[in-house]
């Protein structure tokens, strides 16, 4: 886009609940050039000017744990959420491998447009498919074509032996190569998790993220089956073992943790590995102790993820029953702030450790990745406080998303491409993969 993105006379975002009326952002060269009161920011020949009309804006929102393929090819019914965590695994991995590189770009195309429309700017992508190089590649194309930020893997493993592992890392290692300063989609070293991966595989990975300087994506004690297997065949709970093995660490991008004690939550913290949270997971997926606690305590890198179900909203949701449980037990005093800096703060910080300037802010040199919403937030004259402004905006329709300066989504509607045929599209993607799967025999 030429010239500047105006966005006149808005409502400006700040995490900590105070909302500042009356102003204008200016967006230029996919950075926030400007933040002042609407009367001091004329429109300029060439501007493309954005009525907001008091609207709230504010930073989009990170997806910080993602499945946008995988979690379209098995919906997660009362059937499925029911069978223990082996089963349901082995049919993912039965079906993720008829996956094609069409299917997947289809797949990722539509659920890309989807998590724009929800005020998503970035999504970390954690994929599983058999066709690694192809499906990366795709998911890249998907991306770009609609506008969305995202940082991809793939979630390799040992199951299939250490041939086909091999195979696999070095195409997730070739697209993380190619891909390690793309202005909007970063390569990422991915597995799947511990019990599902032998030491020299994990070690590699390790080596490899060091020497390429890339983040490394997987699920970090996702369950009980992770933890029993772990320990039986290493000797070593989940946390210690990826310790030793050197992948925890500021390039860590660890998913789910929903079998932690508080040791292994203070060692997270320790070493900068980023959590993300899938709140809701604890409380459909898996039985046992909800270790929310022991992380929101310790743990400053956090963030929501949707694990590819649902919506951001729905885990914040999930959060917010969480938090309040642990609030009234007197260990966690603030909730609204906490809720903050899981949704906004939190994935803030990954996102500028994955492109390297600040995020999750409406300010003066900052990422301009941006969500107008739906609504004119009420506040206090005098302070500009404004109750529950994250609930606000929770259930607030997205009118506008800007991702690196550029508009993706204009007054509701996707720009670029039609969302119903995207959703056609991946309809079609998924109706070729589960005849393949005899699904319906």
């Amino acid at each position: 886009m030429e010239g500047r993105l105006l966005l006149k006379n808005c409502a400006v975002f700040r995490a900590d609940g105070r909302v500042r009326r009356g102003m204008a952002v200016v967006v230029e060269g996919g950075i926030i050039r400007r933040v002042a009161l609407d009367a001091q920011v004329p429109v300029l020949p060439g501007d493309w000017e954005v009525a907001c009309r008091g609207r709230l804006v504010a930073p989009g929102l990170v997806d910080s744990h993602s499945h946008l393929v995988n979690g379209q090819l098995l919906p997660p019914n009362g059937q499925f959420l029911l069978l223990p965590p082996r089963e349901r695994l082995e049919r993912m991995r039965r079906v993720a491998r008829l996956l094609t590189a069409e299917d997947i770009e289809a797949l990722t195309r539509f659920a890309a447009a989807r998590s724009l429309r929800d005020g998503v700017t970035l999504v970390v992508e954690h994929l599983a498919c058999a066709d690694v190089a192809g499906g990366l590649a795709a998911q890249a194309r998907a991306a770009e074509s609609v506008g969305l930020r995202m940082l991809l893997s793939h979630a390799t493993h040992s199951m299939d032996g250490a041939a086909q592992a091999d195979t696999w890392l070095e195409a997730n290692v070739d697209f993380a190569r190619r891909h390690a300063k793309h202005r909007l989609v970063r390569g990422a070293l991915g597995f799947h998790a511990s019990y599902t991966c032998e030491d020299a595989l994990l070690s590699r990975i390790a080596r490899l993220s060091t020497e390429l300087e890339v983040p490394t994506v997987f699920h970090l004690a996702e369950n009980e089956d992770d933890l029993s297997t772990t320990y039986a065949r290493h000797g070593q709970r989940v946390v210690p073992r990826l310790d030793a093995l050197g992948l925890l660490g500021p390039r860590a991008v660890a998913g789910y943790a929903r079998a932690l004690d508080n040791a292994e939550a203070t060692r997270l913290e320790q070493t900068g590995t980023f959590v993300s949270l899938a709140a809701r997971g604890v409380r459909t997926l898996e039985r046992g102790t909800d270790p929310m606690e022991a992380i929101l305590l310790r743990l400053h890198l956090l963030g929501l993820g949707t694990g590819g179900h649902g919506t951001l909203q729905d885990e914040l949701l999930a959060a917010l029953v969480g938090v309040l449980r642990i609030s009234r037990a007197g260990h966690l005093p603030d909730v609204d702030s906490t809720l903050a800096h899981l949704l906004v703060n939190g994935p803030a910080e990954l996102c500028t450790r994955l492109f390297g300037l600040p995020s999750g802010t409406v300010e003066e040199g900052s990422l301009a990745d941006l969500v107008v919403y739906d609504s004119i937030p009420a506040a206090d004259p005098e302070t500009g406080y404004s109750p529950y402004l994250i609930g606000q905006l929770s259930r607030s329709p997205v009118a506008w998303t800007v991702v690196d300066g550029r508009v993706c989504v204009r007054e509701g509607q996707l720009l670029g491409s039609d969302y119903v045929d995207l959703s056609r599209a991946a309809t079609e993607a998924l109706e070729r993969v589960w005849s393949r799967a005899r699904l319906g025999s």
